[in-house]
């Protein structure tokens, strides 16, 4: 893969510091990657919460709405909040990274994480809200930093790293989808109890991931005084046509599938489909999404060019939504394939044209923040103008017609993006 480095200077560079660090802060990242053992589980386990809070509410947002007397323009706001302060909280991440390192920012995110699912319990609509707000913004510092270390500790493998990582995401999400209305059941304590369920998850991360914090502690922040690295000017990547096709194809693919988080089982029940059936619909189709976000990614990193890669996920996703258009409860599994492996697919392309556009770890990290913050804002539009089309006109044609057009968008932006070259 092109723009690694190699040698012992590669441990040097810091991805959230754009440094080189002190004598000290490089003697504490060779005691981490002393232990690959303790990264990797980190990693997966930081993985695995990136989209659990997001796919455990999409079967239950109904009965929340419900709950709350919300029409379904305000129902939508449950799912379309956490994704907007995924932008939000991006703009910050790289600061944060930078100034307490990105152990640290990682195990606060984690931490935050579970405090921002058990608000969203409390017995009041802003709560759930004011929930959304801060598991949005977790997830969000785990989304840019996640690029970054990886690009940083395993710079030979990353586009490998990276489908590690994107799977687990993935297989969280699929988890907490499929669990949503049984553990609603099992608890007794409506959806209140099986949305709580999943701060437990966020804790035993935080506890994996805090070996790292300990091993890594001093490297960063104000305990070490960091020396610039020489060469190390700050890529102006907010000015660069790339770094914006890779930010443009970022936020159309997220735009697509946060649609579905909202709205898929919905449209299902909306057809004619029980609510535990369309429960495990989803369940399935993020279940899938780990066949493309495995494989794309280790075929994206073998080639020079992704742009066969690009036509082949949106294409997949298109056909997905077209059938949703025609047939969508009685094609139900057969789309929910299709799209699962389109999104997994297009999730885990963007991912790595992140690393594999860039040609160091810091400015994977600047393209990362970059690509997530307006990528994000974009996307959270989705889910909002979803339900707002579906409440003025009683019908999900016009929704779904109009995410065909962003299929398309993402097709010519992405065929620009996928081209060799670098940031």
């Amino acid at each position: 893969m092109r723009g690694t480095e190699t040698g012992p200077a590669r441990v040097l560079v810091d991805a959230e510091a754009d440094v080189r660090p002190s004598a000290a802060g490089a003697a504490a990242r060779r005691a981490l990657l002393a232990h690959p053992v303790l990264l990797l589980v980190g990693i997966v386990l930081a993985s695995l919460n990136m989209r659990v809070a997001l796919a455990s509410v999409a079967p239950l947002v109904g009965e929340i709405a419900e709950s709350f007397g919300l029409s379904s323009t305000a129902g939508s706001l449950i799912t379309s909040i956490p994704v907007l302060f995924l932008g939000l909280g991006a703009l910050v991440a790289p600061w944060l990274g930078r100034r307490f390192g990105a152990e640290r920012t990682v195990l606060a995110a984690l931490l935050l994480l579970a405090g921002g699912i058990l608000v969203r319990l409390l017995p009041s609509v802003l709560a759930v809200y004011g929930g959304g707000v801060l598991v949005g913004t977790a997830i969000a510092l785990l989304n840019v930093l996640m690029p970054g270390l990886i690009k940083r500790d395993f710079p030979d493998r990353a586009a490998t790293m990276t489908s590690v990582y994107t799977g687990a995401m993935v297989a969280g999400a699929t988890l907490a989808a499929a669990a949503a209305v049984p553990l609603e059941d099992a608890l007794g304590g409506g959806w209140q109890g099986s949305l709580g369920f999943w701060s437990l998850l966020a804790v035993v991360a935080a506890v994996g991931w805090l070996p790292q914090v300990l091993i890594a502690r001093g490297r960063t922040g104000h305990e070490v005084r960091a020396v610039p690295a020489a060469g190390a000017a700050p890529t102006r990547v907010w000015r660069s046509a790339l770094a914006w096709q890779v930010t443009l194809f970022m936020g159309l693919q997220s735009l697509w599938s946060y649609v579905l988080i909202a709205w898929m089982p919905t449209i299902f029940t909306d057809h004619g489909m029980s609510r535990s059936e369309a429960g495990v619909v989803f369940a399935f189709n993020n279940l899938i999404q780990i066949a493309g976000a495995f494989v794309v990614p280790l075929l994206a990193g073998r080639r020079r060019s992704q742009r066969p890669l690009v036509v082949l996920v949106t294409a997949m996703v298109a056909a997905g939504y077209a059938g949703l258009l025609v047939a969508p409860a009685e094609g139900a599994w057969l789309w929910s394939a299709v799209l699962g492996v389109g999104q997994g697919g297009a999730l885990g392309l963007a991912l790595t044209l992140i690393v594999l556009r860039t040609e160091d770890a810091p400015t994977a990290a600047r393209l990362s923040g970059m690509a997530q913050t307006v990528g994000y804002l974009m996307a959270a539009a989705g889910p909002l103008a979803a339900g707002a089309l579906h409440q003025a006109t009683g019908s999900w044609t016009l929704p779904i017609a109009l995410v065909l057009g962003v299929c398309a968008a993402a097709a010519g932006v992405g065929l620009l993006a996928a081209r060799d070259r670098t940031v």
